[in-house]
């Protein structure tokens, strides 16, 4: 990459309609129905499954949305994309294009599902409601499902169809009472982590499901067509408002969804990674019959390649920045800066298995200088996933910085014959 493109980055900006011309690229570029509540905060956004995605706002700092989301409650329009998949054969398509068993999916739950390719490679994830007996969202992430759905549809009594639906997430230790302040009633009677229900707000009835990209206790509201959105969204952000929540862009889960080990579409993993290389093999059940990509898969290394790092008073450079001794190891796949672990935190694919967490490398960080890290696993703490079920209601006051490197040898060794 040229030198000039390194210093540079690239997002869409709304800008004024010119002399009452046509919106060019409108197709592509969808825009929240409650892309105007941002507005106000200098936005910037990227592309995200054929919708812009809130990449930049000015309210508040990366810093000030990350304890935001810890600490208090945010306020956020996803690009996230549901398709509708419905009809007597829609059980038997999904159960071709997941590798992951949806027979088990009951009415009212939700369920994390990724798509393969007949190699084995990543096309991308998402989260599955079963919204009927007959009927499924699929809200994806970025990448091209549509057009999967259809080459593999053929024979089948199935309607793949974009119903239009819009996904905005409420995040972070006061959600669920903001949750119980607007409902028109009381809280649903099954609400455990990845349900989802109908309910009634402001006299409307939405769908919401108890997930989010976050790891934090949170929800997520799926507005429909016939919903008015409008009333709706500014309601919402009024009531949360005095719960002291604030609209945030993509630097309000960055950090957070990287120590938490959840991994985004197109960077964590690609068409050339296979879900066992990136950690993910539990989501795959090969006795459930044939999918797209079993074959593969079945003969694919079991090993896991992808882990966390933290880097001693740095972030890293995403990309070929990884290396032990001089030579390349792997890349960083995602990076920011941590305020709560005080160090730079990131998720990296390795070239091969020699190395695993405890393993120090050095890693090019933005100050153009190499710094130290040391691999980990994911997620990073929490491992039983205690905050986003409410069962860790502590609430961090405060900065845990990151011991950082332990200078023992024999651990190093270890962690290189690991």
């Amino acid at each position: 990459m040229h030198d000039a493109l390194k210093k540079l980055r690239f997002s869409v900006v709304p800008l004024p309609v010119e002399e009452n011309r046509p919106v060019e690229l409108a197709r592509t570029m969808s825009v929240h129905p409650l892309t105007y509540q941002e507005l106000p905060y200098d936005p910037e956004y990227s592309l995200y499954a054929g919708r812009l995605n809130p990449e930049k706002l000015s309210n508040a700092t990366p810093d000030e949305m990350y304890w935001k989301v810890r600490q208090e409650i945010i306020f956020r329009h996803t690009g996230e994309h549901p398709f509708e998949i419905s009809g007597p054969d829609a059980l038997k398509l999904l159960q071709r294009i997941f590798p992951r068993d949806v027979s088990k999916v009951k009415k009212g739950r939700c369920s994390y599902q990724f798509a393969c390719y007949h190699d084995g490679g990543m096309i991308t994830d998402g989260l599955l409601l079963r919204v009927d007996n007959d009927r499924y969202w699929f809200a994806q992430a970025d990448g091209d499902l549509f057009s999967w759905y259809k080459a593999h549809a053929e024979g089948l009594d199935v309607t793949i169809s974009d119903p239009d639906v819009w996904v905005s997430q409420i995040q972070g230790p006061r959600s669920l009472a903001l949750l119980e302040n607007l409902i028109d009633g009381s809280m649903p009677d099954s609400w455990r982590y990845f349900d989802w229900a109908e309910v009634t707000i402001a006299g409307e009835q939405l769908i919401i499901s108890r997930t989010g990209f976050t790891n934090e206790l949170g929800w997520e509201i799926y507005f429909r067509p016939e919903n008015d959105i409008e009333m709706l969204g500014d309601f919402i952000l009024a009531e949360g408002s005095k719960m002291g929540m604030i609209l945030t862009a993509t630097p309000g889960f960055r950090c957070r969804r990287i120590e938490a080990g959840l991994l985004s579409a197109g960077q964590d993993f690609t068409q050339t990674t296979t879900p066992f290389a990136v950690g993910l093999a539990r989501f795959i059940d090969f006795e459930k019959g044939d999918f797209v990509g079993r074959t593969a898969l079945m003969a694919a290394d079991k090993k896991c390649r992808s882990w966390g790092i933290r880097v001693e008073g740095g972030t890293a450079v995403r990309g070929d920045t990884l290396e032990k001794s001089g030579q390349p190891i792997g890349r960083v796949t995602s990076s920011t800066w941590s305020p709560f672990q005080a160090c730079g935190v990131g998720i990296v694919h390795l070239n091969n298995t020699h190395l695993g967490p405890g393993a120090v490398v050095d890693v090019q960080c933005t100050d153009g200088t190499l710094h130290r890290g040391e691999l980990c696993t994911l997620p990073m703490y929490d491992p039983k996933g205690e905050i986003v079920r409410g069962i860790n209601k502590v609430i961090p006051t405060e900065p845990e910085p990151w011991a950082g490197i332990p200078v023992t040898a024999s651990t190093q060794a270890k962690a290189e014959t690991a």
